[in-house]
């Protein structure tokens, strides 16, 4: 089955046996009715299943090329089911440019519980293994990363991974399964904020991990069951809605970025527009290889390189929407910095580019013409 086709009928085979309705019923319901204990219709508490919340994981598990898919009720929730899987001790090595709220939840909550997180540069595939030792249990990769766009091997840190036995996870949200698929590349679990493409609409926060291995996704399964950080079946029917128009969606999100992308490069008041669609952009030709798209997130800096001048910006746009959050059919603009990563220290996060002048924009669906012109007023 082609990806086109997996994004409407992928995983939904037999939904509703009952009717016959083409789109899963929601299953508002928190327990189901037993003939005997123990004895059911494979659905006992909606914490531990529900059919509806079911469907989308199959949903997940068909885009992504994948075995099993999981629910959450955020990426958070997603990323938080995967670290505990390790104990104290444990080693973790991160892409040191990353979203903000998994940087908090890495050293905020699970540094304290003993786990040690290494932030390392990716781009080069290599340079991972001089911090791997005894204790290293998983690599996290984010790409494109958040915000500065940067493109990571999947396939090369998966040989490296494999190399010394290490699980590898790819945050693949910026990417979406329409564009890349890091199972079919050797990673062994991919997380989603399915709050962003995946949903599309921006009307629903939630999170989702894919995996192949059973083993692996049994245990998963035990810590999402056990911690309880599921989804409910009304946020599960429009994430499953979302799908089915992702291909058409991410088709339009592309075209609009590449346009507006060139734009920016052309205008004499920007400095740096990070995109990886640019033939000069650091490991484009990695994109070109494992990607099908460049997808619809550009960051860029200001000539200026102030944050007065990132600030007089976004505040002048008329079709683009000053808000956190990306990956909605509308077009979002952000100021990382005090935004999606203000929770990074600024030495830190400026290490990796990650300045006060820098704009990230979600480029949505609407005419590329409309936006450029929106930009264009707004920059002045």
């Amino acid at each position: 089955m082609k990806f086109n086709t997996k994004t409407i009928h992928g995983g939904q085979d037999n939904v509703d046996p009952a009717y016959g309705s083409v789109m899963p019923p929601i299953y508002q319901t928190t327990t189901y009715s037993q003939s005997s204990p123990g004895e059911h219709k494979g659905y006992e508490y909606s914490r531990s299943a529900n059919p509806t919340r079911t469907a989308l994981e199959k949903s997940l598990a068909s885009l992504e090329s994948g075995e099993y898919g999981l629910a959450f009720g955020s990426g958070l929730a997603a990323i938080d089911a995967v670290l505990k899987m390790f104990k104290p001790g444990d080693e973790i090595i991160s892409t040191n440019d990353l979203y903000g709220g998994s940087y908090r939840l890495f050293t905020k909550i699970f540094e304290g519980l003993g786990i040690k997180f290494n932030f390392v540069r990716m781009q080069v595939a290599g340079d991972i293994e001089q911090h791997i030792n005894d204790k290293t249990k998983l690599i996290w990769v984010e790409t494109p990363t958040n915000p500065m766009m940067n493109i990571i091997d999947i396939e090369a840190v998966s040989k490296v991974a494999k190399k010394h036995e290490l699980l590898l996870a790819v945050d693949n949200t910026f990417a979406t399964p329409y564009l890349q698929r890091p199972l079919e590349l050797g990673a062994d679990i991919v997380m989603h904020s399915a709050t962003k493409y995946l949903g599309g609409h921006s009307d629903v926060v939630m999170g989702g991990l894919v995996v192949k291995d059973k083993e692996l996704a049994s245990k998963l399964y035990f810590i999402q069951n056990a911690s309880g950080a599921i989804c409910g079946p009304q946020d599960s029917f429009l994430v499953l809605r979302g799908i089915k128009t992702l291909h058409l969606r991410m088709q339009r999100h592309c075209e609009n970025a590449q346009a507006i992308a060139k734009f920016l490069r052309s205008n004499a008041k920007i400095k740096d527009v990070y995109w990886p669609g640019f033939e000069d952009h650091p490991n484009h030709e990695i994109a070109k290889s494992q990607m099908s798209g460049f997808g619809g997130m550009i960051s860029f800096n200001t000539k200026e390189n102030t944050l007065e001048s990132a600030r007089k910006i976004v505040e002048k746009l008329k079709v683009f929407t000053l808000a956190e959050s990306l990956g909605g059919v509308e077009s979002l603009a952000g100021h990382p910095a005090s935004m999606t990563h203000a929770s990074i220290p600024k030495e830190e996060r400026e290490k990796t580019g990650v300045v006060d002048s820098l704009i990230r924009l979600s480029v949505g669906i609407e005419d590329e013409e409309d936006l450029i012109e929106d930009l264009r007023q707004a920059i002045g």
